[in-house]
């Protein structure tokens, strides 16, 4: 049955083809190389793959070197020479060969090696064959992978980048700075957010390509963002017509730039549009299944990075709005002392921190300057930063010395339930005598700077910092004592401004040291031109700076100064301290005011001896600084706070703080650590003195000077 089909079949009668036939068909020749005689026989279709007619080959390999460049030949004969001698059995080549008209082509030979019994090779049968097409198909292939790993590459490289942009402006810089955009081919782009039905413009293209009344668009505006937004998806314009065609709104006003194409992609993430791409082309015609893959993966990577700024810018404005609720407002001004304060967030990090700055005006010409840094850079560290500033405030208000202030500072803070703890400088500096009393919780020495811009560093003393102190029970500050002259400058930090990258905190102090030292004499252009180093050099940490600077002008002078302590139910204490305040203001040139000086005083001895169950110390005392003023403090025991109360038309009290603010210049009343001072000042003449007099100071009734 096999038998009689076969039979019936019509075959060529030259089938199946002779070998040579499928060689010569295929541009493949064969050769017998007899390594003994070194004869190479080459048929014809061998001859016609080297460009040589028969009567050009005489059976000797040496001929075909006038087609074959010395290199490749001196490259084919050491791989033969190799294969050889290695007992190999096959090899194979490509090489060059060099045509009659001169050029090159691709040649690929591969030779099978016999060898007699004793292992000697004797002979060698092969077959050379035109690579051309192979090879350039093998060199396409190889591109289109090359151009596939490129694009991927590119995706890849620029979602790297992303990962390190915080804000929206740091992803536009990424998109607009990085290769990628060249990579693709792209001219420029144009990102928009979307933000409650409209879109905002972020990046508007090439320069000179913003088309007025675009900066905020509706989402049902003919335009492309608005369309890929609407319907999730990419919108590839093809060509120039294209776009004429399909946005007719747009066009007529980017024409001029030369685009040919473009992609819109909508920027998805957790599947709510947040905004989209424009990538705009200038030769280019048309978009292949993988770059439209490519873009869209792209698309989707850019989505995340702006949800992630967008996310991130929202926290930041939170948390910048806490930081600046918990700073002061406003630094009070100070009589005899310049102050710039600068609070710079993280440029790095979370961009919030615990880092504060205050100013306090305290009695007697003293100010309370505070520096300090609670752990952490979140919005934890800035609520608490505010709670410790404000009762280190009220503390150091209270009157208490800069030693108790910290401790209760740190008491404060470990019982606040929190897991945080703070560095804390503290400097209470009198401003008529320049005496610095000094507390450091943990924090970095201050600086002082001369008046001829010397700088060198504040040495103290210190404890443990804020909460740790109290947690360990070692509530014990040391207080250091330095001065401050008129014209010289206290530089309090945090550690923010001389932590650097990579160097040692000493580097980071030399540094500063030599900023302070070679900066600007305005306090102001001082306090900036260090905060701008920080921004210059980034960092993950935040930073406060607070200067200040004793003014010699209107540094207060002490004048004279005399005190008397009156005992409960001691009459005669009482009688000497109203002679004591009578022989002073006399004494002192301000007779004029003797009787009014005499009777406020009166009244608020008279008080504290009343409401309180303690006696009183009074003080009379000169400030001179723009105005000589006369003050009189009243200090007792109690807490209780005088208020001005009604008298009525036949009480007998209730009218002695009503006289004291009708007959003084001012008054008013201080916490102090011990209790409180109620006080009054009245504006008195300056005293013409003689040349080479002095002011005199009063005696007291029992002929002694205090």
């Amino acid at each position: 049955m096999d038998d009689r089909v076969v039979g019936a079949l019509s075959l060529p009668d030259d089938w199946p083809a002779h070998p040579d036939l499928s060689l010569a068909l295929n541009r493949m020749g064969s050769f017998d190389w007899d390594l003994d005689s070194g004869l190479m026989h080459m048929d014809r279709p061998a001859l016609d793959v080297f460009d040589l007619r028969a009567d050009e080959y005489d059976d000797r390999p040496g001929t075909l070197g006038q087609r074959v460049p010395s290199d490749e030949s001196t490259r084919l004969d050491a791989m033969v020479a190799q294969a050889l001698k290695n007992g190999q059995s096959t090899y194979g080549a490509y090489f060059r060969i060099l045509r009659r008209d001169g050029t090159l082509r691709w040649t690929h030979t591969q030779g099978f090696i016999r060898r007699d019994g004793t292992g000697r090779p004797h002979r060698i049968i092969g077959i050379v064959r035109d690579a051309t097409q192979e090879l350039a198909d093998s060199t396409a292939r190889r591109e289109l992978d090359e151009d596939r790993r490129r694009r991927t590459s590119v995706v890849e490289s620029t979602t790297a980048a992303l990962a390190h942009a915080r804000t929206v402006k740091d992803v536009i810089d990424v998109l607009k700075n990085s290769q990628g955009l060249a990579h693709l081919g792209a001219t420029s782009l144009v990102v928009g957010l979307h933000e409650a039905g409209r879109i905002h413009l972020v990046a508007d293209g090439p320069v000179g390509s913003f088309v007025p009344g675009t900066r905020y668009t509706r989402t049902d505006e003919p335009y492309p963002m608005g369309e890929v937004i609407r319907t999730l998806t990419p919108r590839f314009i093809e060509s120039a017509d294209d776009f004429a065609t399909s946005y007719p709104v747009l066009w007529p006003h980017i024409s001029g730039l030369g685009i040919t194409s473009a992609a819109y992609l909508p920027l998805i993430a957790q599947a709510r549009p947040i905004g989209a791409i424009g990538l705009l082309y200038s030769d280019k015609d048309g978009f292949t299944g993988d770059e439209r893959n490519l873009l869209i993966a792209l698309g989707s990577s850019i989505a995340q990075s702006l949800q992630r700024a967008m996310l991130y810018e929202q926290e930041h404005d939170l948390a910048e709005g806490l930081q600046k609720a918990m700073l002061p407002r406003r630094i009070p001004e100070v009589p005899g002392a310049q102050i710039a304060v600068r609070y710079r967030s993280a440029r790095l990090g979370r961009d919030i921190g615990g880092d504060w700055y205050d100013v306090i005006p305290l009695p007697g010409g003293r100010v309370g300057a505070v520096i300090g840094d609670v752990q952490g850079h979140d919005t934890d560290a800035a609520a608490v930063m505010g709670q410790l500033r404000i009762v280190l405030r009220a503390y150091a208000a209270e009157g208490h010395s800069p030693a108790t202030v910290m401790a209760r500072a740190s008491v404060f803070l470990h019982e606040l339930d929190t897991d945080r703890f703070a560095t804390c400088t503290y400097a209470e500096v009198d401003l008529t005598t320049g005496v610095i009393q000094l507390v450091r919780a943990g924090h970095i020495d201050p600086l002082i700077r001369d008046g001829d811009g010397s700088c060198r560093l504040l040495r103290a003393e210190g404890g443990l910092p804020l909460g740790l102190s109290a947690e360990f029970g070692r509530l014990a500050y040391p207080v250091s004592t330095a001065e401050l002259d008129p014209g010289q400058t206290l530089v309090l930090y945090t550690d923010g401004l001389v932590e650097l990258p990579g160097a040692d905190l000493d580097d980071g102090m030399q540094l500063l040291t030599a900023m302070v030292r070679n900066g600007p004499q305005d306090l102001q252009q001082l306090a900036d031109q260090l905060c701008d180093a920080v921004d210059e050099r980034g960092g993950d940490d935040d930073v406060a700076v607070l200067l200040l600077r004793r003014k010699a002008a209107h540094a207060p002078r002490p004048g004279g100064r005399l005190q008397q302590h009156v005992a409960q139910n001691d009459p005669d204490a009482l009688t000497a301290s109203r002679h004591m305040i009578r022989s002073a203001v006399r004494a002192w040139g301000a007779k004029e005011r003797a009787d009014e000086v005499e009777l406020a005083a009166d009244e608020l001895i008279t008080n504290a001896l009343i409401h309180t169950d303690c006696g009183a110390i009074v003080t009379i005392r000169v400030l001179t600084g723009p105005e000589r003023r006369l003050r009189v403090d009243v200090e007792d025991r109690s807490s209780a706070l005088p208020r001005r109360r009604d008298a009525g038309v036949t009480g007998v009290s209730g009218r002695g703080l009503m006289l004291v603010e009708r007959l003084s210049d001012a008054w008013g009343v201080e916490s102090r650590g011990t209790g409180k001072c109620v006080w009054c000042e009245f504006i008195v003449p300056e005293r013409e003195q003689p040349p080479g007099v002095t002011e005199r100071t009063p005696i007291l009734p029992d002929g002694n000077r205090k």
